[in-house]
């Protein structure tokens, strides 16, 4: 497989969709590993494995709808195997594969076949103390947005997952692209005052627009550079309650199609009526309570 991912909004033509199957009891608030899910747990709404299954099955029709071909991890008992986005990303022709929280190490074993249709020298493996995972990566041509976290408490967060040593190492690694790095607001168990990954706070669409929440950002001088780069008239500002309910993290299979949750009504109004997309709107309700959505869920291989 030549893998290829120039930006987040190119034609889709192959992806990794996380896998429903056996998802094993509700956890712990011990064990939730991000915000959204110890909300859910400590109010007792956690989904359940058959609504997450039909969730899932809705996206991959859509997906398939355009001709996109679709791969899917094996399946791990007992396991959370849904957000495919945080296992590995691709920028350009390259492949890397993360350091994910400890939580969720053996994930990865799950996509050992999908790894072994990329060519060895394409697959970058991270070293150990390197700590980066897909949702806080955006492809967008010239750049690579990053989202991390450099509260000096970065160890005590959960929900902290790419360090500036990761970002460090994609510099060497990508010494052309024009890497931004956005200090994202942190929080293990209030969702409406963290943001787990950058995709959950901003994500481009279209050829040059993008959905953002701007009180995601430690730095408000972050989100004024992204309306700098996009133009303020290009960016659709989300709510605090819709950045809570995932609004900015739906997925491009090309610049003219997204698919969202059929419950965005003003946003998905806002790109059918004014920026003119094609929206394929779906139930992913039950997904979202688990701390991610439709750009979490994948993993994209190729794009056009």
């Amino acid at each position: 497989m030549k893998l290829n991912i120039k930006n987040e909004t190119g034609r889709l033509k192959s992806v990794v969709l996380g896998q429903p199957g056996s998802m094993g009891k509700v956890p712990t608030l011990e064990e939730s590993y991000d915000a959204k899910s110890y909300d859910t747990i400590q109010k007792g709404i956690y989904p359940k494995e058959e609504d997450i299954v039909a969730e899932m099955t809705a996206f991959e029709k859509v997906l398939k709808k355009y001709g996109v071909k679709v791969f899917r991890p094996e399946i791990i008992e007992d396991y959370n195997q849904v957000f495919a986005r945080d296992v590995a990303f691709v920028i350009d022709d390259k492949m890397i594969i993360s350091n994910v929280i400890s939580d969720r190490a053996d994930e990865q074993d799950a996509y050992k076949k999908i790894f072994e249709e990329v060519k060895w020298r394409d697959i970058i493996n991270l070293p150990e103390s390197a700590h980066i995972e897909g949702g806080d990566v955006i492809v967008w041509n010239d750049y690579l947005f990053i989202g991390t976290c450099y509260s000096e408490d970065y160890r005590n967060f959960k929900t902290a997952r790419t360090n500036e040593y990761a970002i460090d190492i994609l510099k060497e690694y990508f010494p052309k692209k024009r890497i931004l790095d956005f200090e994202l607001k942190k929080n293990d168990h209030e969702p409406f005052k963290g943001i787990l990954h950058l995709d959950c706070t901003f994500n481009p669409v279209g050829k040059d627009k993008c959905i953002i929440y701007k009180d995601g950002f430690v730095d408000e001088s972050d989100y004024t550079l992204i309306l700098d780069i996009f133009g303020e008239e290009n960016c659709f500002h989300v709510t605090a309650e819709e950045m809570f309910e995932m609004n900015p993290n739906i997925f491009s299979i090309s610049p003219e199609i997204v698919v969202s949750d059929k419950s965005f009504t003003r946003m998905n109004n806002h790109l059918r009526n004014e920026w003119g997309m094609t929206v394929e709107e779906i139930p992913y309700r039950e997904i979202s309570k688990m701390g991610g959505l439709l750009r979490c869920s994948t993993l994209p291989l190729v794009r056009e």
